[in-house]
């Protein structure tokens, strides 16, 4: 290689960082800079509403704390429990609205649009929907089931399981559209020739799915998993808005937990462990997932 095409790269990849830069520079302001400040807090004993007390660094004791905090593991079961069962309902039902509009018929774009309308919706706005939908006197369920016989209206959210069970039928109602929209864009890339194949050679509808279909969206579901379980992790607004956390502690997540402990509680140090504790958790559960996609979707193919 001789010296000019040497002096050519190099310009290359200087325009190319300094065009990267200020997302860079964005990114580390407003991502990377929360979570050092939140792990140096978290280092401390800080209580909001006692300053004479000041900022003692206390190493890892909050963290020990965290882990034997017998609330903070009911709370880590609650939020495992949601991060399992939405992110499964999200992905099935996903799928099966991704296969659906997948497939050409009139009006298709105006169903595509409709069908991202919950995703749209802010979730405070979905959350407070679906606990008016629950209320114990006024709410539609209870319409639905006891008609006008208001003596028999049940208190819905007022139940530990049956409010878990709601707090996941809203999530799983707001953002299967989105993994269907991911998974979508994974059907669009496979041939319609292995199809055509596969139908001159007798197979099934559910031959095609299950031999064709499934094992080229592997990517594609993978990478909607990733993103519903990240998201199902951090879950705060949903919970906030619809139960805060109760009856008990049955929809109470480390998330919300965390918000408890900085903000009503006022420990400063220890709230910050949680919420460093909670972007760790994710932080590995996003490792593992990208290690199982494969890092052909993460770089571009040299030609």
């Amino acid at each position: 290689m001789n010296h000019a095409s040497l002096i050519l790269r190099h310009r290359e990849k200087l325009a190319a960082w300094t065009m990267v830069a200020p997302a860079l520079l964005v990114t580390m302001l407003f991502a990377l800079y929360p979570v050092m400040d939140s792990l140096w807090l978290s280092l401390h004993n800080i209580y909001i509403g006692l300053p004479q007390l000041g900022s003692p660094f206390v190493g890892p004791d909050n963290y020990l704390t965290l882990v034997r905090d017998p609330v903070a593991h009911q709370a880590l079961a609650v939020t495992l429990a949601f991060v399992v069962l939405s992110t499964l309902l999200e992905l099935a039902c996903g799928l099966i609205i991704a296969l659906v509009i997948h497939e050409r018929f009139r009006g298709r774009g105006l169903v595509r649009a409709a069908i991202l309308i919950p995703w749209a919706i802010p979730t405070v706005v979905a959350s407070q929907l679906w606990r008016y939908i629950f209320n114990d006197q006024y709410g539609f369920a209870n319409l639905l089931v006891f008609g006008e016989h208001v003596t028999d209206y049940v208190p819905w959210l007022a139940y530990p399981g049956v409010a878990f069970g709601i707090v996941v039928l809203a999530d799983v109602w707001k953002t299967s559209s989105f993994a269907a929209l991911l998974i979508l864009a994974g059907l669009q890339v496979i041939p319609d020739d292995l199809y055509d194949a596969a139908r001159v050679d007798g197979a099934t509808a559910w031959q095609r799915f299950w031999h064709i279909t499934l094992p080229l969206l592997k990517p594609a579901l993978l990478l909607a998993l990733l993103f519903r379980t990240m998201d199902a992790f951090r879950v705060f607004d949903l919970v906030f808005v619809m139960t805060q956390g109760g009856p008990g502690d049955a929809t109470q997540v480390l998330q919300f937990y965390g918000y408890q402990t900085l903000f009503t509680e006022g420990r400063i140090g220890y709230g910050s462990a949680v919420s460093v504790a909670v972007f760790l958790m994710i932080l590995a559960l996003s490792l593992t997932y990208l290690r199982a996609i494969g890092s052909s979707l993460l770089e571009r193919r040299q030609p």
